[in-house]
């Protein structure tokens, strides 16, 4: 029997609360903000609160929190759902922050009402120094002291937009001298003139996070609000809202972000990235965005895989990039259909083939299964330069001459002659082949240990590689300290403009897989078209990177 996989932390949560009777169905929530890409950190998230409620007959709510017009798209929050979907996972309800305005506004005024909210004129940096430091107490703002009167008026004021941005702010009243900082009297609404994506220009004012995503919860009654490690100081304010404001006590739960080696995963940095033409784009497949990934081939499975291997922790971890790249090759490797694809060329001419004759040959599309596709073969071939050896090392079982090989899915040929240009490179191969060798039909009683690909020259089709490489150099992009850009890797994109392919390829669609032969997965990109085949490389056959920095 296959040992029982042992419930992660927030999955004893959620089965001792069932079982207490706390609640009778659970429900998640996947808050994003609308000011970028979503990125393989935000998978982890997803498959975390879509999972826990799918596992536990809940449901999960995708939420946006579209509490700051300066930096929210409309564009962002297409992209997210497209995201979330192509992961696999369907919300229950689609609903934004900016559908509780009025009722967060009333929630504002409500605490005003019970003295622990008053309008503040002080500016930032006053307030900055007012918070006093860890170990030192606050001080007591000048405005602390308004009157309940005082404090609806202005803030009604600030609503109806009679007050510049910056110049007031609406502040809770808890204690300038708390352990935690986050409970010195926080702000919870700002003034701020700008355009909404969905509310238009109907407010001026807007709630802060910490505002807006307790009290949002509570509306929605999520009961497992589930978040990363850098939100467990903010827990406290989030319970003496819920608790002040008497509504529904959704609680707030916090685990470990996803860390990966040579991966950054800042939305800031990323459309730094973006905006500095460092990166062709938040889709470029160097990227760590789920919408680079899917441009780049990976698989929805395969993120699955990964978020579900990594499991879920309360302290913060580095997670080597080389597992995720196991996962998409474990996926890959089953779905991917095989082609051949010459990478370097190099000609050979089957001297006693007929000139002008070719034939149809059958190859498997994949190791394990019926279906076949039709290979063109002809007198002239292109196969790649390195399965070619003048003077063959120790074991070398390809192309070397008076050496044989089998070309796969073909026949046995054998290396008689080789020809040079002026500057010594060898230009063409001389070969001649063992009609009696055909594969599936070998009567010709010959062994050969190598095998190489190869494609039909008069019948190949150009296309164009992009070989994609790690986008950083350095290990943990966490623990630098200089710019971040200076940690980009210069080799990250190889483009090789000419490689020769197999004609199947010419059908090839968007979003399908293939395995080239000895040279990696790939997918083909959008900047594809029926003129010029374009084919991004998903990942290599095995782990070279690590090999390659000696660990």
């Amino acid at each position: 029997m296959a040992e029982e996989k042992s419930l992660n932390f927030l999955e004893e949560i959620v089965e001792s609360d069932l079982k207490n009777g706390k609640y009778k169905n659970i429900a998640t929530r996947f808050p994003p903000e609308p000011n970028g890409y979503l990125h393989l950190g935000h998978a982890k998230s997803i498959c975390l609160n879509f999972g826990l409620a799918l596992k536990y007959g809940g449901k999960t709510n995708l939420r946006f929190d579209d509490t700051n017009p300066v930096t929210e798209e409309t564009e962002y929050v297409e992209s997210i759902k497209g995201d979330v979907k192509w992961l696999g996972f369907n919300w229950s309800e689609e609903l934004y922050a900016s559908d509780y305005f009025d009722q967060l506004y009333t929630y504002a005024h409500s605490l005003i009402d019970k003295g622990l909210a008053y309008v503040d004129d002080s500016t930032s940096e006053e307030m900055a120094a007012q918070k006093g430091t860890p170990t030192q107490p606050g001080t007591d703002s000048p405005y602390r002291g308004r009157s309940i009167e005082e404090n609806k008026r202005l803030f009604t004021e600030m609503k109806d937009g009679k007050h510049p941005d910056g110049s007031k702010v609406l502040r809770a009243r808890i204690d300038m001298s708390h352990t935690n900082m986050l409970m010195r009297d926080p702000v919870i609404y700002r003034v701020k003139h700008a355009h909404h994506h969905r509310t238009g220009d109907k407010w001026c004012i807007y709630p802060m996070y910490d505002f807006a995503h307790g009290q949002s919860d509570s509306i929605e009654q999520i009961t497992h609000s589930i978040c990363t490690l850098e939100f467990v100081p903010h827990r406290e304010l989030y319970d003496w809202l819920i608790a002040k404001l008497d509504i529904y006590p959704s609680h707030q739960y916090e685990f470990a972000r996803l860390n990966m080696t040579y991966t950054m995963m800042s939305k800031r940095k990323l459309l730094q990235l973006v905006n500095e033409k460092h990166v062709n784009g938040w889709d470029d497949p160097r990227m760590p965005t789920l919408s680079a990934a899917r441009r780049r081939g990976y698989t929805p499975e395969a993120i699955r895989d990964f978020c579900d291997r990594i499991g879920v922790a309360k302290r913060d971890n580095l997670i080597d990039i080389g597992l995720l790249e196991f996962c998409l090759r474990e996926h890959l490797n089953k779905i991917a259909e095989r082609r051949m694809v010459v990478f370097d060329p190099l000609k050979v001419v089957i001297t006693n083939y007929p000139e002008g004759k070719s034939e149809l040959l059958r190859s498997e599309n994949l190791p394990e299964g019926d279906s076949t596709r039709e290979l063109p073969f002809g007198r002239e071939l292109w196969i790649e330069r390195d399965d070619f050896m003048e003077v063959p090392a120790k074991k070398y079982f390809r192309l070397a001459p008076g050496q044989m090989v089998r070309l796969k899915s073909a026949f046995i040929v054998k290396c008689e002659e080789f020809i040079k240009d002026a500057n010594g490179t060898v230009t063409e191969l001389r070969c001649t082949y063992v009609p009696e060798s055909r594969s599936g039909s070998d009567t010709s009683g010959i062994n050969v240990k190598g095998v190489i690909h190869w494609v039909s020259a008069q019948h190949a089709v150009p296309a164009e590689i992009r070989l994609y490489d790690r986008l950083f150099v350095t290990e943990d992009m966490n623990a630098i300290e200089d710019d971040f850009t200076n940690h980009l890797n210069p080799n990250s994109l190889q483009i090789l403009k000419t490689v020769y392919a197999e004609p199947e390829l010419a059908k090839s669609k968007t979003g399908e897989h293939f395995q080239f032969l000895r040279m990696g997965y790939f997918c083909l990109d959008p900047d594809a078209t029926s003129n010029k085949l374009i084919f991004n490389r998903t990942v290599t056959l095995r782990d070279t990177w690590t090999k390659g920095a000696g660990k």
